[in-house]
């Protein structure tokens, strides 16, 4: 996914890994899946003329983006992943591997980008918001998604001392997974100071993934899921609850 700029400190490489079977096909994530793409479809613009999807992977979300885009580009660390929306997508997708902390883009190259399921990855979010912010035309639109570290789950695990992590206070959350190294949560008011530092400004912002839990989904299953998601994601955005907080940025 990434590699921190003027090292070898690999932040998150998925060359080699089917990312694609393992994650999303082999894995109860419908749910998850349908919750992205009902955000990408209220934030993204209808019309788009150069469109890029960073960090991207595979392309799962291509096929939302792709009508509305006359140029659409992936970009993402992990040739694998890059081959892969190769052979599902062809020519109506152009594909580049790079690092997110010095992309390989020209000023003011796209007018709309988006960024989705990808800031978890990141040290160094400042530096990214720069360089997406960098390669964005004046007036155009940025959709990020961010992973939140301040989601109820976390605060009751908090209350009850199962963990040392207040989602209440701005520290970035350092997450130690399995073999992945560390994962980052972010607090929606820390990052919302990086988005506005970078120089974007918040046009819309949408509460998603309100539902992930496997109770929920073993309760009320997936079809339930989404109907409520459907509401919660405008309703639930003020108090910015949900595992993922999306954002609609304008430069």
């Amino acid at each position: 996914m990434s590699k921190t700029k003027n090292s070898n400190e690999v932040v998150a490489d998925y060359n080699g890994y089917d990312y694609k079977k393992i994650f999303w096909e082999d894995a109860d994530r419908k749910y998850e899946d349908e919750a992205d793409r009902m955000a990408i479809r209220r934030l993204l613009p209808q019309n788009m003329d150069k469109f890029v999807d960073i960090a991207g992977g595979y392309g799962r979300l291509a096929d939302e983006y792709l009508p509305r885009a006359k140029e659409a580009t992936l970009f993402d660390y992990s040739k694998t992943e890059l081959q892969q929306a190769k052979e599902l997508y062809g020519d109506k997708i152009h594909i580049k591997a790079g690092d997110i902390y010095d992309l390989p883009f020209k000023d003011d190259s796209f007018d709309t980008l988006m960024m989705v399921r990808a800031t978890h990855h990141f040290k160094d979010m400042s530096k990214v918001m720069s360089e997406l912010y960098r390669i964005l035309k004046p007036g155009g639109v940025a959709v990020i998604e961010v992973a939140n570290k301040k989601t109820l789950p976390k605060m009751v695990r908090y209350w009850t001392k199962k963990s040392d992590i207040n989602p209440f206070s701005r520290e970035v959350a350092r997450l130690k997974e399995l073999n992945s190294g560390e994962f980052y949560n972010y607090h929606p008011k820390y990052i919302e100071e990086i988005f506005e530092k970078a120089g974007f400004q918040i046009d819309e912002v949408l509460s998603v993934s309100n539902f992930r839990s496997a109770k929920l989904k073993r309760v009320f299953g997936t079809k339930n899921l989404v109907r409520f998601e459907k509401s919660a994601q405008k309703l639930l955005a003020p108090v910015r609850f949900a595992p993922s907080i999306y954002y609609k940025l304008v430069k």
